[in-house]
């Protein structure tokens, strides 16, 4: 029994710790970024910004993060390392939800008002392209090989998959009602669109343009107008899928090759939006009525902790580092 726990100590003493990471959350009503260490799960610091903040993205060098202030029709770009609004970029109208090549530049906005996604040159602070899409655009996703973007509009019922050369549409695919995200896997054998009203997500075979398979949601308990899938998330290895249920206050943990439903986690009030850690031991939830967020481990599929941030919590992102 000695050695036993002897050998336990040992192993716990010589645990490798998790990484420190920091989170950033767009408070909506706040007006406001909240920043988190991703170790301590406290608040270090809130910054003011712009109306109405809603999408927000991480540079792939982590010196940026990137600020969707809707009502201002606005891109703020925030410094990491001081903390403060350095400038703005040209983003059309109410600019909902973006999305960064994978190099860092462009990056791609939806624009809700005037149904275009706008793409922006980061580094030079100009319009690239504007691209006409369905009504209503909200959802940004784009493939590992940043070849094809993908925009789905909410009153149009529809992914739109552009190519990124030409900035045209090369195919349209029918989803349930209201897409309000799209999630490509990281080997781009998958694409995930969440239907917020329909509530289902589509499973979509991006070389087929095809629909192959629907995933439902049953929470014992809730009703099933309550079951709103937003958000979504893609572990690396494509073994599980998490998807943000809006009113129903939970994540749902999806089989990644099944597309079973394996688990409902409880977290805060109306989530709307994750983000892993880049080690993905941590999932991170935004909440918008209980204005917390919610820190899920990912391997015991537990809720940590939640933390109080500002005023309806919408977008979340974290440092690569």
């Amino acid at each position: 029994m000695r050695g036993q726990l002897a050998f336990a100590a040992l192993a716990l003493a010589t645990a490798t710790p998790a990484a420190a990471y920091t989170v950033y959350v767009s408070n909506e009503r706040g007006n406001s970024i909240t920043i988190i260490d991703s170790e301590t799960l406290e608040v270090i610091d809130t910054v003011d910004v712009g109306q109405r903040p809603r999408g927000i993205n991480m540079s792939p060098d982590g010196k940026h993060l990137y600020i969707l202030a809707s009502d201002d029709d606005a891109v703020q770009v925030l410094d990491t390392k001081t903390h403060e609004l350095v400038h703005s970029l040209p983003s059309g109208p109410d600019p909902e939800l973006g999305v960064l090549h994978p190099s860092g530049n462009p990056l791609y906005v939806a624009n809700e008002d005037d149904n275009l996604v706008t793409a922006i040159d980061v580094d030079a602070g100009t319009i690239r392209a504007e691209i006409p899409v369905g009504i209503e655009p909200e959802g940004m996703g784009i493939s590992p090989d940043g070849k094809i973007m993908v925009n789905t509009s909410e009153t149009t019922n529809m992914a739109h998959f552009i190519d990124t050369e030409t900035d045209q549409i090369v195919a349209n695919v029918l989803v349930d009602q209201r897409p309000r995200f799209a999630q490509f896997t990281d080997d781009g054998k998958y694409l995930y669109v969440s239907a917020e009203i329909g509530g289902t997500v589509s499973v979509i075979d991006p070389v087929k343009h095809e629909v192959i398979h629907r995933i439902e949601f049953d929470v014992p308990g809730v009703p099933k107008e309550a079951l709103q899938p937003v958000g979504v998330r893609v572990t690396k290895d494509n073994k599980k899928v998490f998807v943000a249920l809006g009113p129903a206050n939970r994540v749902a943990v999806v089989d990644g090759e099944t597309w079973e439903v394996l688990d409902y986690l409880l977290v805060g009030q109306r989530v709307w939006q994750l983000a892993f850690t880049p080690d993905e031991k941590q999932l991170w939830t935004t909440n918008g009525i209980s204005n917390d967020v919610s820190v899920i481990d990912v391997d015991a599929l537990t809720v940590l902790k939640s933390v109080q941030v500002g005023e309806q919590p919408w977008g979340v992102a974290i440092s690569p580092n």
